[in-house]
Formats: structure tokens, C-alpha cells, sequence
């Protein structure tokens, strides 16, 4: 299910920056300007897309340690629970006494 979220994240983050490139490239090659004017809207324009890029990736890089400490934390939660559990459970084996067993099977 989170793959999903993923993917779909992926997708409409690749779909805006292409749409968004395609929408500059389209005003710049109509508005009228000299060859170095737009040489230079475009050249500002791709480092505010690629700093603009770079804020996503550390946005995402942050989101995603923060996901990965809360997984270490609930499987060492769960792993805890299960190792309680597993004691609990030994230690009331352990507390039986011999004919407890054979007893629970004559009382069915």
C-alpha cells in the first residue's frame, strides 16, 4: 500500500516539473526577446528548477529517515512484545505440572 503512495508521489512530482518545463520553454520561444535575454531566462530559470529540485529531494530524504525511525522503533516494539510473550508463554509451560497435560486431554 505505501508503494503505492510512492509511486503515485513519483508520478505527479515528475508530471508538474514536466509540465512546468514545458510551460517555460513554450513563453520563452514567444515572448519576444533578444537571443541573449532568453539564453538567460533560461539559464535562470534551470537553476531555480534544479534548486527547486534539490529542495524536494532533501524534503523527501527528511521524510523518509523520519519513516524509517518510526519502523525501527514499532519492530523493536513488536519484537519486544513478541519476546514477553514467548517468555510468558514458557514460563507458564514450564509451571504445569506433569499430568497437567494428560489431564487437560482426559477432561475433553
Amino acid at each position: 500500500m505505501g508503494d503505492n503512495k510512492d509511486n503515485h508521489f513519483w508520478d505527479s512530482l515528475l508530471t508538474f516539473m514536466a509540465g512546468a518545463a514545458a510551460g517555460f520553454v513554450v513563453g520563452i520561444l514567444f515572448a519576444p526577446a533578444s537571443g541573449k535575454e532568453t539564453r538567460k531566462k533560461i539559464k535562470d530559470q534551470a537553476v531555480k528548477t534544479g534548486e527547486a529540485a534539490m529542495e524536494g529531494y532533501e524534503k523527501i530524504a527528511k521524510e523518509a529517515e523520519k519513516s524509517m525511525k518510526v519502523v525501527r522503533e514499532k519492530t523493536s516494539d513488536g519484537l519486544d512484545a513478541i519476546k514477553e510473550f514467548i517468555e510468558k508463554k514458557k514460563g507458564e509451560f514450564l509451571q504445569k505440572p506433569e499430568g497437567g497435560a494428560e489431564g487437560a486431554e482426559e477432561g475433553k
